[in-house]
């Protein structure tokens, strides 16, 4: 302490005010770093929650007294306690759903209330219903729903009824399967709506098109689930991992409608039958012909005139026949496998040669056959519709063991927070540059006082500063105390002019004999510190 003191009247008042912000500066850093290790890390309760439910997670947050921080649109909690709160808050119904349900026709009395109010009510209610639905499904933020009111009004009729969906994802977008399972969720929740006249919107603000999906597995899915299962039927002869597959499906993409009409001309069919009748008959009684003997005088017309009867029958029928006729609709989807193509790479066999060498040979033509029968089985080939099968043997280069990639980085394995690891760093720097770089160098220095010559020297009386350590061995060498300048300036030549004795003794008492006065002050010095060490 004693040290302290001196050095600090030692020092100019420049450097008293240096070492002064420089011990406040280190005593607020050690200050950081407590409080940044004793503060617990801070997690992620809720992101991207709208206003109004934000504000009532804050509510019930300040109410449990629990500390928060509010990122953005993300609430931060203490990472021991965020399980607990998310409980709790669950417990009270927060975070509020995207809108009320059923619970709004609770509030309807049987007296003031129209058949309008309730018809309005009902279908809020069945929109808040269908939100909560889709705000419980994964990965989904919020959702809102819309149903178009279809009730007949004045001489309006009843409109067809349709309906709208917007749905915000953590994403941001949906994908077609999941919009057309919401076009169905709320077509079979509404009665007399149909699917196709349900819109989806995604939060990016843009129209899922759902169409029509093939409800059968696509062209990868069919090549994994295929290369599988060769893999694991050529593994049961060949060895685990002495065969490589690789399968490529081309399926059909396009839609096709085929309608069919197809006439059979021997297979007549009678469908109706007219049959028509018809009947003549005529009978003529007849007269005497006119002779030239009719118009003598004398004469009169001789002879009587003869008769003659006539008689006709028609029969017409018609059959009218109906030729056979077939009509066929066909309705081609995509997903049809359109062709094939499957690549086998096997192993060859290790031989051991009679001198105990081995070599890796290819496989025989017959195990190769017969492994090409397998792949074909397996994967249903089909030559006509231009499938193809290629299977090799060739020996496998060595494969080095490929490094451990770990599932999560060793930090988020450890637990630790990593924004609070680099502030406990940083502070750590800081303080230990201003211990090392400002304090050190300060507390070190002794403050100058120069002399009429520009010999810089301590005043008289002065403590002496710190000395290498007594080894009990005279140092012949150049070392003179740093607080003695002025008898260094006299070593190596003593009050003659001479040359110094080779003898250290000897120079040192030259030293003395020189410099009595200073001599005495210092022996004075140390007979007054041991006097105290003995007090």
């Amino acid at each position: 302490m004693r040290e302290l003191t001196a050095v600090w009247q030692n020092l100019e008042p420049r450097r008293r005010l240096i070492v002064a912000l420089a011990t406040v500066a280190m005593f607020a850093a050690v200050i950081a770093l407590a409080k940044v290790a004793t503060r617990p890390s801070m997690a992620v309760l809720y992101a991207g929650l709208d206003g109004a439910r934000a504000g009532d997670v804050l509510a019930a947050l300040d109410q449990q007294g629990a500390p928060y921080e509010v990122r953005g649109t993300a609430i931060y909690v203490e990472s021991p306690r965020r399980d607990e709160l998310r409980m709790s808050l669950a417990a009270e119904g927060l975070p509020a759903n995207s809108g009320a349900g059923y619970e709004l026709l609770d509030s309807l009395t049987g007296f003031g209330t129209t058949s309008q109010m309730f018809d309005a009510t009902y279908l809020r209610a069945k929109e808040g219903e269908l939100s909560r639905t889709i705000s419980a499904l994964p990965q989904v933020r919020s959702a809102r729903v819309h149903i178009a009111d279809t009730r007949a009004q004045g001489l309006r009729a009843q409109a067809k009824p349709s309906a709208s969906v917007a749905v915000t994802t953590t994403s941001g977008g949906i994908s077609p399967a999941h919009a057309k399972a919401l076009k169905f969720l709320v077509a079979s929740a509404v009665a007399g709506l149909s699917p196709d006249d349900v819109s989806v919107i995604d939060g990016e603000g843009a129209l899922v098109d759902a169409g029509d999906e093939a409800t059968g597995a696509n062209g990868d899915d069919r090549a994994a689930v295929l290369q599988r299962n060769v893999e694991r039927l050529l593994e049961a002869r060949v060895g685990y991992g002495n065969a490589v597959v690789e399968v490529a499906v081309e399926t059909v993409t396009e839609r096709e409608a085929v309608t069919e009409r197809k006439f059979d001309p021997d297979g007549r069919v009678a469908i109706s039958t007219d049959t028509e009748e018809r009947t003549n008959s005529a009978n003529d009684g007849g007269t005497s012909a006119v002779t030239v003997a009719s118009n003598l005088p004398t004469g009169a017309a001789g002879g009587s005139g003869g008769s003659s009867q006539s008689q006709a029958n028609e029969t017409r029928e018609r059959t009218n026949f109906e030729v056979s006729e077939t009509t066929r609709e066909v309705l081609r989807t995509p997903g049809a496998i359109r062709r094939l193509t499957v690549a086998v790479l096997v192993d060859g066999v290790t031989v051991t040669a009679a001198d105990g060498t081995a070599t890796i040979e290819p496989r025989s033509e017959e195990e190769l056959s017969a492994l090409r029968d397998l792949v074909a089985a397996a994967v249903g080939f089909d030559e006509a519709r231009g499938d193809l099968i290629t299977l090799k043997s060739m020996s496998f280069e060595p494969v080095s063991a490929p490094a451990d990639v770990a599932g999560l980085p060793f930090i988020d394995r450890l637990g630790l927070d990593v924004m609070s690891l680099v502030q406990l760093l940083v502070l750590a720097a800081v303080s230990l540059a201003l211990g090392l770089f400002v304090l050190r160098p300060i507390l070190a220095s002794r403050t100058p006082r120069a002399d009429g010559t520009g010999a810089v020297r301590p005043a008289l009386g002065a403590p002496l500063g710190p000395a290498p350590a007594l080894s009990g061995v005279i140092d012949d060498g150049d070392f003179l105390p740093a607080n003695l300048p002025e008898i260094a300036e006299r070593v190596g030549r003593n009050a003659t002019g001479d040359n110094p004795p080779a003898d250290p003794v000897e120079r040192l008492r030259r030293m003395i004999a020189d410099r009595q006065q200073e001599t005495a002050e210092i022996l004075r010095g140390w007979m007054e510190d041991s006097e105290e060490e003995r007090a």
